[in-house]
């Protein structure tokens, strides 16, 4: 029996998509989890599975047609089989591809000011490339001259290719140079007060418009409606972090290079930890109800072209170290790329946001609805601290949690940190 195949729903927030391609043509065979088609969201270009195997019979939209959530899309069933396709929505709209929007602006741009442009730094290249040794003067050729007369003529600005040499073949000696400075010659004494030789560099002072990418405004979209609509409260923790440090030294010691943990894998089975033992910040508010995750799916941001997406590590709490830093790694690597599989980027309960790679003491991040909490995750720095009334240098990170206050209060998100450091400062208890 044939199935539709319906435009799926990527996320909490998305209305419709964009079918960029058809992967798949009709009559070819397809199986159960083999790519049919390119959908672009908000956030990225997803690559959309088929849950059905058989023959393609249909495609209900063409490429390039804008489509609602749960739309049909295709039909697929056995080979010559006949349906009756489901009928188009109205509210498909075909979208203009941006290169037919983009081509005409290059045509109405005057030519003339580029090329004059780019031609006075190329002058600029020459006239450096043939500096003499006399500090900017300059030459029209090697020139013969002793050692010592370079030497002199160097220190006192002289351009050697001005002076007639009185050594033999021609060559310039020193008492030339000095004569040439006695008698004041200004072809050959360069004047500090007027170093015409340089080239001003050429600087554009015109405005430039950059237009936005579709996933920097649904950031935008998301994040005003954070700020305006979920109270946020903030509690910051210093976490000791030289047993972390010293554990993912030995374990990276066993390991190849392209599966070494990170010190964010460790953060993120910590904090899935901690969450089992905090439900009510892993949970959403719905009008009057708090509803509390029953799965721990910790979203990581990812820096992406043109933004950020959240991929998601499902069930973090049940996997290990290994497992965790391998779904990130896949995950970022697909998110980077354009090509993140709907599962991806679905279905988080909380949140974390890292800079620690930037060398960043300290940030606060905005939470990403509908969850009711996120954390804000510094770098771990070698600094001075006091133990036992003595200085020593020691690894310390700080991490910031913002919370939904409709959830939850500032006594439950200190706890929650306090938590957090108990995993982190004693990291075997996440191996056991």
């Amino acid at each position: 029996m044939a199935e539709t195949i319906n435009m799926p729903k990527l996320g909490f927030d998305m209305a419709e998509g964009l079918l960029v391609r058809w992967v798949k043509q009709v009559g070819e065979n397809i199986n159960k989890g083999d790519i049919l088609a390119e959908i672009e969201t908000d956030k990225a270009t997803v690559e959309v599975e088929s849950h059905a195997s058989g023959v393609v019979l249909q495609l209900i939209v063409e490429q390039g047609t804008m489509v609602p959530v749960n739309a049909p899309i295709a039909v697929i069933g056995a080979a010559g089989e006949k349906v009756d396709a489901p009928a188009a929505t109205t509210a498909l709209s075909k979208v203009e591809s941006p290169k037919s929007d983009a081509a005409p602006a290059p045509q109405t741009q005057p030519t003339p000011a580029p090329t004059t442009q780019t031609s006075a730094p190329a002058e600029t290249v020459v006239s450096g490339a043939a500096l003499s040794e006399s500090k900017g003067q300059p030459s029209a050729g090697p020139v013969k001259a002793s050692p010592l007369a370079k030497k002199i003529a160097k220190d006192k600005n002289v351009n050697l290719a001005s002076l007639q040499g009185t050594g033999p073949g021609g060559r310039v000696v020193r008492k030339d140079v000095e004569s040439a400075i006695a008698s004041g010659q200004p072809s050959a004494v360069s004047r500090p007060s007027a170093p015409t030789s340089i080239q001003p560099v050429i600087v554009s002072l015109d405005d430039k418009v950059v237009a936005t990418t579709k996933l920097r405004q649904a950031i935008g979209r998301r994040l005003i409606e954070s700020k305006t609509t979920i109270p946020h409260f903030y509690v910051t923790h210093e976490y000791k972090m030289d047993a972390l440090m010293d554990m993912r030294k030995q374990i990276n010691a066993y390991l190849p290079d392209n599966e070494k943990v990170s010190v964010n894998d460790f953060i993120l089975k910590a904090v899935a930890l901690s969450l089992r033992q905090f439900p009510n910040l892993n949970a959403t508010i719905k009008g009057t109800e708090v509803i509390q995750f029953g799965h721990v799916n910790v979203g990581v941001a990812v820096t992406v072209p043109g933004g950020l997406m959240t991929v998601v590590v499902k069930d973090t709490d049940q996997k290990g170290l290994r497992q965790i830093s391998g779904e990130v790694k896949a995950m970022a690597g697909r998110a980077r790329d354009g090509k993140v599989k709907p599962e991806d980027v679905d279905g988080s309960t909380f949140s974390t946001s890292n800079l620690g790679m930037y060398d960043v003491e300290d940030f606060i991040a905005i939470i990403n609805p509908p969850e009711a909490a996120i954390l804000a995750i510094s770098s771990a720095r070698e600094v001075p601290v006091v133990e036992n009334s003595a200085v020593k240098v020691g690894w310390r990170m700080k991490a910031t949690i913002s919370v939904d206050h409709r959830v939850s209060d500032g006594a439950e998100a200190a706890q929650f940190m306090q938590t957090l450091a108990g995993f982190l400062e004693n990291p075997v208890r996440m191996l056991v």
